[in-house]
Parts: structure tokens; sequence; C-alpha cells
């Protein structure tokens, strides 16, 4: 058995490096296909990033009526978060949101003799909401006009909600976040199938290359393992190498971009690759075995009769 597989392996090295002009051609889209993986792995970590710091600047901000009850805001508070939709809320009481006034128009002399000339606090409570998604506001925005809506004119509740300020902007995002998955998607779909394809081709010529040596061991007897190892070690080989190949790659790419990303984005992708380099180099290597194996297994079950 040992001596069997010592033979398919030495026999897979010949053919790999017979055939080595449509092997690098093979590692070469294989290479491609697998940079843009792991390009996606690392832009998705930013995005990620990005996308948490801007959904958290951006939320439904629900201001109350100067009369509203302490008893009743709190309760719409409660309902709030029981929300499946809903991340966060934060209730602001009139003297917080009237101490904020006061510290944001701090150099606006007029607005605070203004605001000192009054008797009372003319501000209202206000509640913070911050969805788990983007895409959860329109919902969340939903609910609080319904609430609004079966209000009693005589004890007003809700008296102003901003999301109607805010929804462009907060469509524009999810836009954006759907738009880039779906491309990134696509992309990686077709560059695995040519992928595929070119490997599947190389191990279809190199099938072709050694049909007499084929025939030979055919007739000699040899093992359906004997023939078709050699080819699908020569798709592990493919794999392997276009996966070394690709960290080889990307590694001097975030080392460049690390201190941009940091200075840009408060994230430094060059970090993120070295803390989190055991999961890219499982991602890849084993993205490109599987790529590798399952062209070449494709190419001789298709071409390969024994």
């Amino acid at each position: 058995m040992i001596t069997s597989i010592k033979r398919v392996v030495r026999s897979g090295f010949i053919g790999f490096w017979r055939n080595a002009f449509v092997s690098l051609s093979a590692i070469f889209v294989i290479t491609v296909t697998l940079t843009v993986v792991g390009g996606t792995m690392l832009i998705s970590q930013l995005l990620d990033v990005t996308l948490t710091q801007i959904q958290d600047k951006v939320d439904i901000n629900v201001y109350m009526h100067v009369s509203a009850s302490e008893e009743a805001i709190q309760e719409l508070k409660s309902s709030l978060e029981k929300l499946p939709d809903v991340r966060e809320v934060v209730y602001t009481s009139r003297e917080d949101a009237l101490a904020q006034f006061r510290d944001y128009h701090k150099n606006d002399e007029l607005t605070i003799r203004s605001l000192e000339a009054l008797d009372d606090n003319p501000l209202g409570a206000a509640l913070s909401i911050r969805a788990k998604e983007t895409s959860q506001y329109e919902n969340i925005a939903t609910f609080l006009e319904e609430h609004r809506d079966l209000e009693s004119p005589d004890a007003p509740l809700i008296d102003r909600i901003n999301f109607g300020q805010n929804k462009e902007a907060i469509n524009k995002l999810t836009k954006i976040i759907d738009t880039v998955e779906r491309s990134t998607y696509i992309a990686m779909i077709i560059l695995i199938s040519a992928s595929v394809l070119i490997a599947f081709n190389t191990i279809r010529l190199a099938i072709y290359t050694a049909k007499e040596e084929i025939s030979v061991m055919r007739l000699v007897g040899a093992s359906n393992m004997f023939i078709r190892g050699p080819f699908v070690l020569q798709g592990v080989m493919y794999g392997l190498l276009s996966g070394v190949l690709t960290l080889l790659i990307l590694y001097p790419v975030v080392l460049w971009l690390g201190p941009s990303t940091e200075a840009f984005f408060g994230f430094n992708i060059f970090n993120y690759f070295v803390s989190d380099f055991a999961h890219m180099f499982f991602v890849l290597v084993g993205s490109g075995i599987v790529l590798g194996v399952a062209s070449s297994t494709f190419a001789v079950a298709r071409y390969l009769r024994v």
C-alpha cells in the first residue's frame, strides 16, 4: 500500500513538471480567484467596521411633548425594546436635553439669554432608537407612527419623529451594503467557475498527453487508484501552490495599505491580516485544494474511463 502511494505521488509530481506550462496556467487562474476571495474577506472586514461606525451614527429620534408624563414615555420605551428589530433605546430626560442644548449653544450668547428668559424648560424628553440592521428602521418608524395615531388628543405623547429626515441617508446606506455584497458574490462565482473550468481543461490535457502511458498501465493491470491518483494529486498541487502564492501576494499589499486604512477608517487591515492569518491560511489554501481536487475529479471521471 505504501509503495503504491509513493508511486502515485511520484507520478503526480512527474506529470506536474512535465506539463509545467499548462500547470502554471491553472495555478495562475486559481491564484487570481483566491486573491479575489482573500481580498473579499479583507474588504468585508473593513466594510463591517465602517458600516458599524456609520450605523452607530444612524438612528431614529423621537421627541416627546413637553406635557408627556414620565410613565407614558417609559412605557413606550419598553414597547420599543421588545421589538425584534431594535438594538438599543436611549432615553434623554427633559433636564438632560436642556443641559445638552446649553452645552451645544454655549458660544451663542443670544440663544442662552433667550433660554434664560423663559420661566420653564421648553424642551421635551426624547428617545434615540438604533436598529440591528439599517433595513429595519422603516418597520420601527411605522410602529411609532401607528402608536402616535392611537394617542389620545387630550394626552399627546409623541411630538415629532425625525425618521423622514434620515430616511434618505438610511436607504442609501442600505443600498450600498446590498450592492457591495451582491457584486462581491457575483464576482466570486464567476471566477470560481473560470478556475474550475481552466483546471478541468488542464487535467484533461494532461490525460491526453499521457494517453499512451495510461494504455500501457491498463495492459499491465495497473489499479484504478494508480492511474487516477496522479491526476488528482496534480489538482491538489494546483490548489496548494495557488493558496500559498495568494498569501504571498496579499501580505505586501495589506502591509502597504495598513497605515492608510487605520488613518481613514480607524482599522488597520495589516494587523487584522496578521492576527487572523491562521483563518486566512485555512480558507485560502483549503479553497484552492478543493477547487483543484474538484476540477481534477471531474476531468478524470469524464475523460479517464478505467
